[in-house]
């Protein structure tokens, strides 16, 4: 008879008594279950989930527990990890770049929605069944994002009306599609975009059956939790204003904000230099903290004594590193530390569920590849009051 053990009840009681010594990210199935009923409750529209934030197993099934049913794929490979979660998954292949045997596997795999932001694509779906859903992809250079997608993907307004005046021609079924950036925290960039998609879908003369508003939903990093419902109410707005009462269908790809809440990475102080003001970590860019690198340093941040009790003494902005060889695996500086933070302390970040796993390598024998599920993600360490 197998036996299965009972989740942790949060990371500081498996700290407390396991001890690794190597990273690990801490998984609430609770919280990820949360948010995805957060966002399908306030999303005016179908809530698709972008694989590419975090690909395990784990993610994907308690979001198709949570009743997400449509998946944001961006390979054969991501099609794979969602099929074998719910064969009956609905793919959108919003990577506009394919190849030939990518669109193969795509259409053989069943994908009802592909975007497109280049003729030369559109020309690779020539066998992709009518009826099938064909986004265009367009970009503005609107500000709002910590980065912008717009570098890479997508085509301009004037361009966009052409391409999707051509997915009409041939028989799909035409869409538009956008994203304003990852972490984008101003809901006036998506506000820009709708409107623009209106002018686009007018000057083309066609009428979109769907417009995609993107991922971007920011995560909360520091400070104040972002207000989400606020973003909906206003993309709900901005769309009735700019299409009236034809207006299209609403599809969203939360990625970053769907997962991040629902994990809590750990690492270990190794080593401490320079009177405490250098730290090494048995983590770094090369593994889950990768994300740091780009969007800066995180807030939420907190140390725990090996036996789970926390550390209090004032916060201290440090160098930190993490346990490659190379020197470049370096956090940006002034992470803001206990004082009395020491080695064999562990150092939680919360938040941390979109791309870190996803992004971590296995460079010098290092990386992040233990998951371990626990009941909440807070709680009382075993020394807390």
């Amino acid at each position: 008879m197998q036996h299965l053990s009972a989740p942790w009840p949060d990371p500081a009681a498996c700290l407390a008594r396991m001890r690794p010594d190597a990273p690990v990210l801490f998984l609430s199935p609770a919280t990820l279950q949360a948010t995805a009923r957060r966002f399908q409750c306030g999303f005016p529209g179908l809530v698709t989930y972008a694989v590419k934030a975090n690909d395990r197993a784990e993610v994907l099934a308690n979001l198709d527990s949570a009743g997400i049913a449509a998946f944001d794929v961006a390979s054969p490979a991501e099609m794979r990890a969602v099929r074998a979660i719910n064969p009956a998954a609905v793919l959108h292949y919003n990577n506009p770049v394919r190849s030939p045997d990518e669109v193969a596997a795509g259409t053989q795999m069943g994908v009802a929605s592909w975007s497109i932001d280049e003729d030369s694509e559109l020309d690779k779906l020539r066998d992709v069944p009518r009826g099938a859903e064909i986004a265009v992809r367009f970009a503005l250079p609107v500000r709002g994002a910590a980065y912008d997608f717009g570098e890479k993907f997508g085509a301009a307004p004037e361009r966009a009306a052409d391409l999707l005046r051509r997915v009409a021609e041939g028989g799909w079924r035409p869409a538009l599609c956008f994203h304003p950036g990852t972490q984008c925290e101003d809901p006036g960039a998506w506000e820009s975009y709708i409107e623009a998609a209106a002018r686009i879908a007018a000057r083309a003369g066609v009428r979109i059956a769907r417009l995609n508003v993107g991922g971007g939903f920011a995560a909360h990093r520091t400070g104040p939790a972002p207000d989400l419902e606020a973003v909906f109410a206003r993309i709900g707005v901005a769309v009735t204003r700019a299409f009236g009462p034809d207006a299209p269908a609403l599809i969203c790809e939360p990625g970053r904000a769907m997962v991040s809440e629902a994990f809590t990475l750990a690492a270990r102080i190794k080593a401490q230099r320079d009177g405490g003001e250098t730290i090494f970590l048995n983590d770094g860019i090369y593994g889950g903290l990768t994300d740091l690198r780009d969007m800066g340093l995180t807030g939420r941040v907190r140390v725990l004594a090996p036996d789970g009790a926390p550390r209090r003494g004032p916060p201290r902005p440090r160098r930190i590193f993490g346990p490659t060889c190379d020197s470049l695996d370096r956090l940006p500086d002034g992470l803001a530390l206990p004082a009395d933070a020491a080695p064999g302390d562990y150092v939680l970040f919360a938040g941390m569920g979109a791309y870190s796993v996803a992004m971590s390598t296995g460079f010098n024998g290092y990386g992040l590849r233990d998951v371990i599920t626990v009941l909440g993600l807070t709680g009382h360490c075993p020394h807390e009051s």
